[in-house]
């Protein structure tokens, strides 16, 4: 290392001479046998006095530096006009204990070590607080409900006084029966009697050994209709409500996933309203609220009152079954999502859930899955039961929201497309109080549109005809119907 007190000049130093120098200057010479560096006391605090001392020597014309050459280095730039002094090979050199380069990285290394360490405790201490804080507060939202346990709706006027239901949550999973593939053939029969079909499933009629009947949905085999079934068993494990198809059981030893559900006598709202058109099969307009009543029932159910947020997905006047007593049974949760919200790649159309005249067009647009999604099918479905006409016309490639608008801008012309076979029993009032919850249902943006608990507020509000119709309901008695 080539070095000297000044770049310009040499410059000599006597033993036990003092020189004053520039800040700029480096401090390694082979020529100085030994080099004492005495700091300025105005550089540090008036309570410390700092000497550090350097010891050099000659080596061929490179410098061996002390313990604290870095540490001089580093903070010469910083000191005013330190001095030097020079002293021959025999001058005592103090032996006052130095703290090392090494001890002070040791120190600084301890202290961070700990810092770290007091942190990561904390995070933790906090993570177990707030885990703790969350099982409380799910335990006491479940005893709420267990001492709640029932129709789990919200409260408005006028609302249909039905029969009490089972909790859900773990009575349902301890009610559903596990089969064997063997018991599956036995109760349908050898898969003898076909009551329906979709796309990738097929419904067998299914007797049980108290004679009572069932309904075993087969799903077709492969691995997304594998998926798909778990996810609908997941969710019906979780849900039991008077107004859902209730879940019998199931049996997955098989690749083809096996669901066994009550049996719901009377078919689907859509054969009601759009096959069995004609008397005494059509269904009156105090039944078919009634129905749209029910309806919103299940929907804020799965919405607001289940532990975990559910959204159908695919609602649909098919999957809306109806009983002997024309009770509404919500089915086919193979599309359903539990949480707030998902998101799925808008590009994968094959992907894409809800069926043709039911489906969100923001959810289209954003692939965004959410609450507003079941609301907007359901204001679909009470515009089908106002006028009866399909929601998609496959023939006309038609949408009856497309045709509804004028109604959708003026609830005051719902006469004009009100089912003609309900001539004389339309309520005009009714009709247009229906005609605003579907526009407001319909709204292009979710965020405008009602939630399901306004929407029951709003029906019990408007609707006089559901106390009758749950009067009738309860007697059984459809002879004016």
């Amino acid at each position: 290392m080539a070095s000297s007190l000044s770049p310009n000049k040499s410059t000599k130093i006597q033993e036990g001479q003092h020189l004053k120098l520039d800040a700029s200057w480096m401090i390694c010479s082979p020529q100085i046998p030994r080099v004492r560096i005495l700091l300025p006391m105005a550089s540090f605090t008036s309570s410390h006095k700092i000497s550090n001392i350097i010891s050099t020597r000659s080596a061929g014309g490179h410098v061996v530096c002390g313990y604290s050459s870095w540490v001089i280095c580093f903070l010469f730039p910083f000191l005013s006009q330190p001095t030097i002094s020079v002293a021959s090979h025999n001058t005592p050199i103090s032996s006052t204990p130095l703290k090392t380069a090494a001890t002070i990285n040791t120190k600084q290394r301890i202290l961070i070590a700990l810092s770290i360490s007091a942190l990561f405790l904390t995070w933790v201490l906090l993570m177990a607080y707030f885990k703790f804080l969350r099982l409380k507060i799910r335990r006491k939202v479940r005893q709420e409900e267990g001492e709640e346990c029932g129709l789990a709706k919200t409260h408005v006027p006028n609302r249909p006084v039905l029969d009490p239901q089972p909790c859900s949550g773990d009575l349902v999973k301890n009610s559903v029966k596990k089969f064997r593939w063997e018991e599956i053939e036995k109760l349908t029969m050898n898969f003898d009697n076909v009551i329906g079909e979709g796309g990738f499933s097929t419904v067998y009629l299914a007797c049980f050994s108290d004679l009572s009947l069932g309904a075993v949905k087969i799903h077709s085999n492969s691995e997304r209709l594998s998926r798909v079934f778990k996810q609908e068993l997941e969710v019906l494990m979780c849900i039991r409500h008077e107004n859902i198809v209730k879940l019998l059981g199931y049996c997955d030893e098989r690749e083809e996933g096996v669901l066994a559900f009550e049996y719901v006598s009377s078919g689907s709202l859509h054969d009601r309203l759009h096959v069995q058109q004609k008397p005494p099969h059509v269904l009156s307009w105090n039944l078919r609220m009634s129905i749209a009543f029910q309806l919103a029932q299940a929907i804020e159910y799965l919405h607001d009152k289940c532990s975990l947020q559910i959204v159908h997905s695919d609602i649909k006047a098919s999957n809306i079954l109806l009983d002997e007593n024309f009770n509404c049974k919500l089915c086919d949760f193979g599309s359903a999502r539990m949480g707030f919200s998902s998101t799925i790649l808008p590009s994968s159309m094959s992907s894409v859930m809800g069926s043709p005249g039911y489906v969100d067009p923001h959810y289209l647009r954003t692939g965004i899955i959410s609450k507003k999604n079941d609301v907007y099918s359901f204001g679909v479905v009470l515009l089908e039961l106002i006028t009866g006409i399909e929601a998609f016309c496959p023939e006309k490639q038609q949408l009856l929201t497309m045709l509804a608008r004028p109604i959708l801008r003026d609830v005051t012309k719902v006469t004009e497309m009100v089912d003609s076979r309900l001539v004389g029993e339309i309520n005009r009032e009714e009709a247009m109080a229906m005609a605003s919850i579907v526009a407001r249902c319909l709204c292009e943006q979710p965020s405008l549109r009602p939630s399901m608990a306004e929407i029951l507020w709003t029906m019990g509000e408007k609707i006089s005809s559901l106390s009758l119709a749950a009067g009738k309901l309860k007697r059984n008695d459809h002879s004016n119907w």
